[in-house]
């Protein structure tokens, strides 16, 4: 490990605490003169560290998505103690997958920007490079295919949970894996079980999350802007990205013991609207009228028919305010 490494991973330990650079050499075993070399590089870097006579040094927390903060953090509040970063990849779906043919341990896989990014369905996203965070965690529960799902919707309310802890907004779901905020998507989620082709068990789920952060509304393809936006659209982000993604999965595993389905209908952006969606190439429209325990989205149907929708059958194809008759 590189000394500038060593250092940060220390000062981690401090964050928004001084530390002196005597305390730090001692600790690491490195001289003052490689403290300061290792500080300056860090600063280079992009890390925010303040210094001051008689009190040290105090790294503050990075606006840039950083590794060892997260981890940190993880490690003391999740089981998740190994976190991989890249810059940009293909997609942390795809990495998450080739790490998981030779490595049976549990890791979360970060980006700042994803080339090749898919969400449900195969669909391409817009994912512009730092001012979003593209993250896969991969894990190894004991769990059917009927369970999977599971994990769509608990991650769905570990997400607005995390944003509702940490800030002012108020995110909703999109049945079933979509994060709405004024009406526009800000999140997707993608939940991946993996299986051994000899056994045809499953071996690993990956559960994926992007989320647009800081995109200014004129960023996105005009073709996305009445359907997108981001968390920070219009102002100054007043989180860093490395504290909502310690949030998410610190609400994770939280919420893995409760009956996060009933929070999940509580965030629900589908439920009482009007909706119309495509099965097996024919059109139904109806009310959204109730989210099952397991997760299915019950539709009365226009014809009087209740139908109940499965993850992964359909997508919705649009949603509006049910019309209220007038009571003239």
């Amino acid at each position: 490990m590189k000394t500038k490494e060593l250092v940060l991973n220390e000062l981690v330990k401090y964050l928004n605490q001084n530390i002196s650079g005597e305390i730090l050499a001692k600790s690491l075993n490195l001289s003052r003169t490689a403290i300061w070399k290792a500080i300056h590089e860090l600063i280079n870097d992009g890390y925010e560290i303040s210094s001051a006579t008689n009190k040290g040094y105090c790294l503050h927390m990075p606006w840039r998505l950083s590794k060892e903060v997260i981890e940190y953090f993880l490690s003391e509040k999740t089981p998740i103690k190994h976190v991989k970063f890249k810059e940009t990849t293909d997609s942390t779906q795809n990495d998450a997958k080739r790490f998981s043919l030779n490595n049976k341990k549990e890791v979360l896989i970060l980006s700042d920007h994803q080339t090749a990014g898919k969400g449900r369905f195969g669909r391409a996203y817009f994912t512009p490079a730092q001012k979003g965070f593209y993250m896969s965690l991969l894990i190894f529960p004991k769990k059917t295919f009927l369970e999977i799902s599971q994990y769509t919707l608990l991650t769905a309310v570990a997400v607005v949970r995390a944003i509702e802890n940490l800030t002012d907004k108020r995110p909703l779901i999109k049945w079933i894996n979509d994060i709405y905020l004024n009406d526009k998507k800000i999140c997707g989620i993608l939940s991946e079980a993996v299986t051994d082709v000899e056994s045809n068990q499953i071996t690993s789920v990956i559960i994926g999350i992007g989320l647009n952060f800081s995109i200014s509304q004129e960023e996105f393809p005009k073709e996305l802007q009445k359907k997108a936006t981001s968390l920070f659209a219009d102002t100054k982000p007043s989180i860093s990205r490395n504290e909502l993604i310690v949030e998410i999965w610190k609400q994770f595993y939280q919420l893995m013991a409760t009956d996060f389905i009933e929070i999940y209908r509580q965030h629900s952006f589908v439920l009482g609207k009007q909706v119309s969606f495509v099965e097996e190439n024919k059109t139904y429209q109806g009310v959204a009228r109730q989210i099952t325990d397991a997760g299915q989205l019950e539709v009365l149907l226009n014809d009087g028919n209740l139908k109940s929708l499965s993850a992964g059958e359909i997508s919705l194809k649009s949603i509006k305010a049910r019309s209220v008759p007038s009571s003239e």
